[in-house]
């Protein structure tokens, strides 16, 4: 058995897998465990900037047998939860299996149906082995998404031009004036830290999103999520509930001179964020609509107006990128969207299996830990899949699902509601 990933999916995962005496070996490139939590090295890229904090409450985030402990804070700072994570691999025993500085070059299903999977390690040497079953669990941040084309005169642009993976602290930009670009998680948390640096932090916003601080009504909203209240409403009742409460904790977005979202809440990914408004309000953080174009060393928006840049950082996401899979596995590509029986099963290359694609409003680790424990039961024979034309069709249903919800995209293709994804994943295991 292969798993590929060392992060919280992948650790999820072995565990599991342990759990059930099952052998396997996990490849991981990076020197230590963690994933996206560990902080880079030099010369390594990687989206741990040094502000980075969990947007999800801690006993939602540590693992069931093994919770974060209570003397952190509700929201720990990106370097305790990776060190949260290397002590949960001691603690599991996984360390043993775990190969770290080990890249994968390649996974490719022969004819007898086995895996053979290519891998290069710190030395530079090439292993090639073969497995019954490949395990993905290196998420999908992967690839840096930067706008295709860049706005014009970006080639002549004076200052620098970045993505959040290469951005680490704001001092780094102190005295400078900054441009950020992006709504989402990364684009708020960088500008509301640049804004204790730079000289000057723009925020240039295309398309409005819904912002929802990390706690309503005194409560994380990750537990809200998991309140047995709130799984009895309807997706009609909840929307409204939540934006009730915005308006009420936030008011209008146009007021903070930011886009209202042009979509109702949850149907789109939200942006939790309890800083990023304050620091409009205080003139920290000047809002900007979407960028026109660049010259020199001058930014133009689409308003008209346009400000001296020294840098600008892209915070617009990632591609999911599987440079080691066959072409076309996972996603799609004439649908763009990524194609898995429960998200979790490649129907048209058995003992090829996912943990960890999936993106919940919400605490991700108690879906990846069922999921771990369901693909365990599979890779043990006993859970049996159903034929190839019932998970394509179960694929059907629920990317159509997703499609009236959230519109076609690769990104909302892997969108689930942490309560109701749960709950199938449970009577799944125990049909």
């Amino acid at each position: 058995m292969c798993v590929i990933g060392a992060g919280l999916s992948g650790l999820a995962t072995a565990r599991a897998l342990a759990n059930r005496g099952i052998d396997f070996v996990c490849l991981e490139k990076a020197p230590d465990v963690g994933g996206l939590w560990r902080r880079p090295g030099a010369g390594e890229r990687g989206p741990a900037y040094l502000s980075l904090h969990l947007n999800s409450a801690r006993q939602l985030t540590g693992y069931a047998e093994f919770p974060m402990a209570d003397d952190l804070p509700l929201y720990p700072r990106h370097d305790d939860v990776a060190a949260y994570l290397r002590s949960f691999a001691e603690w599991a025993g996984l360390l043993p299996r775990i190969e770290l500085r080990t890249e994968v070059l390649s996974a490719r299903q022969d004819a007898d149906g086995a895996w053979t999977v290519v891998s290069r390690d710190a030395a530079a040497e090439v292993t090639e082995r073969r497995f019954s079953h490949v395990i993905v669990a290196s998420g999908h941040n992967t690839e840096p998404a930067l706008p295709d084309p860049l706005p014009p005169g970006a080639e002549s642009f004076e200052g620098r031009i970045l993505h959040s993976m290469d951005y680490q602290t704001g001092k780094d930009f102190a005295g400078q004036r900054v441009v950020v670009v992006g709504l989402g998680a990364s684009a708020v948390d960088i500008a509301a830290d640049l804004s204790r640096h730079a000289a000057r932090t723009v925020l240039s916003v295309r398309r409005g999103l819904h912002i929802v601080p990390k706690q309503l009504f005194g409560m994380s909203v990750d537990l809200i999520a998991e309140a047995p209240w709130w799984a009895a409403m309807s997706l009609a009742e909840q929307r409204r509930f939540v934006e009730q409460a915005l308006f009420v904790a936030r008011g209008r977005l146009s007021d903070y001179g930011l886009p209202e979202p042009d979509h109702p809440v949850f149907s789109s990914a939200v942006t939790i964020s309890d800083e990023i408004l304050s620091r409009i309000r205080h003139g920290a953080v000047l809002p900007k609509p979407a960028i026109e174009s660049l010259a020199g060393s001058r930014v133009s928006f689409t308003d008209g107006t346009s400000v001296e840049a020294d840098a600008i950082v892209y915070c617009t996401g990632f591609r999911m990128a599987f440079p080691f899979l066959p072409d076309g596995c996972p996603s799609d590509p004439r649908r763009g969207a990524v194609e898995l029986y429960r998200r979790m099963v490649a129907p048209d290359r058995p003992g090829l299996l996912f943990v960890g694609l999936i993106r919940p409003v919400g605490s991700i680790t108690r879906l990846v830990e069922a999921q771990a424990r369901w693909v365990a039961q599979v890779v043990a024979d006993d859970i049996v899949l159903p034929s190839t034309d019932v998970m394509r069709e179960e694929i059907r249903t629920y990317l159509s699902g997703v499609e009236e919800r959230y519109g076609r995209s690769e990104g909302s293709s892997i969108q689930v509601d942490v309560g109701p994804y749960l709950r199938d994943l449970r009577e799944l295991q125990d049909a």
